[in-house]
């Protein structure tokens, strides 16, 4: 049988809000920033999106 993945959904905490602000602020990519908060990228993403922080995407 194939495992079956879970989603663990932790709530945001204050100060993780605040390295994603700072992070983004200084230009970090949404795969780095996920990783510094030990978070998806897909979660990520959506927090920056219901914060109104904006990602700079890389190329």
């Amino acid at each position: 049988m194939a495992e079956q993945f879970t989603k663990h959904r932790q709530p945001w905490k204050s100060d993780e809000v605040a390295k994603l602000r700072t992070l983004a602020a200084k230009g970090k990519g949404l795969k780095e920033i996920a990783k510094a908060l030990n978070r998806s990228e897909e979660s990520t993403k959506e927090r920056a999106k219901i914060d109104g922080i904006g990602i700079v995407k890389l190329r």
